[in-house]
């Protein structure tokens, strides 16, 4: 019989799949070039509580973060909720909500979210990321093209000509600062629920234990803490939920 450190980290290391896609998640330290937020502050703890050791396996874009993890290359990882993700990954309730937002040039007639469903109407988004998938699901006459990265989108859509740029509130919000002629929608087009999850043949203990790990960050502060500590705004903590 395995123990949980066994069934979590069979290689005797916790490898973790962290995503710098999502500022809201993770970003390099600007001294020390190392992957720092909420999502590694989370793996740190959960491998220290099982006493095992921690390796960061860092990708650019949640589609190879997804990837590295459903194919076991990673123990766990930091995602969005979808039920494309749901077939090889074993989530968690979620930790943080955060928003999906659109922005558009300055002058165009795209005013508010429901404009950007239409015929003739392009849109960018980061390939394999949550907004990716889930307007894949939405969209009925829009056309999506997709960047190679969701942080990549807004500087895609412009060199593409497009209509509209899907992503994270807070990097379009970004974007929009640095680049002249941009415009946020008004309002968000989705509610992303960023959860942690490992491989869905993992013991059920093992998922039991990170649904309840992921409960106790939240109800006892840490999350909030993480989030003060490396000044992410714009993603409130999720209610307490166990599944």
């Amino acid at each position: 019989m395995t123990t949980l450190p066994q069934q979590f980290a069979p290689m005797g290391t916790l490898r973790a799949s962290i995503n710098l896609g999502n500022p809201i998640l993770a970003q390099k330290d600007a001294a020390s070039g190392q992957p720092v937020g909420v999502s590694v502050d989370l793996a740190t703890d959960l491998a220290r509580r099982l006493g095992v050791g921690l390796t960061l396996l860092v990708f650019d874009s949640a589609g190879k973060s997804v990837d590295a993890v459903t194919n076991g290359q990673a123990d766990i990882g930091f995602f969005a909720i979808d039920p494309v993700r749901g077939q090889g990954i074993a989530f968690t309730a979620p930790y943080v909500l955060i928003e999906g937002s659109y922005v558009v040039a300055k002058d165009s007639a795209i005013q508010k979210n429901e404009d950007v469903d239409r015929a003739g109407i392009r849109i960018a988004v980061g390939k394999g990321s949550a907004y990716d998938l889930f307007l894949t699901r939405e969209i009925k006459q829009a056309q999506l093209q997709r960047a190679p990265t969701s942080p990549t989108t807004v500087d895609f859509f412009l060199n593409e000509k497009l209509d509209v740029a899907a992503g994270l509130k807070q990097q379009l919000e970004f974007d929009a600062a640095r680049l002249p002629n941009l415009r946020l929608l008004p309002g968000r087009f989705m509610v992303i629920e960023q959860a942690m999850g490992l491989p869905k043949d993992r013991d059920p203990q093992a998922q039991r234990y990170l649904r309840q790990f992921v409960e106790e960050m939240k109800s006892s502060g840490f999350v909030a803490a993480s989030l003060k500590k490396h000044k992410i705004e714009g993603a409130s903590i999720a209610p307490g939920f166990i599944r």
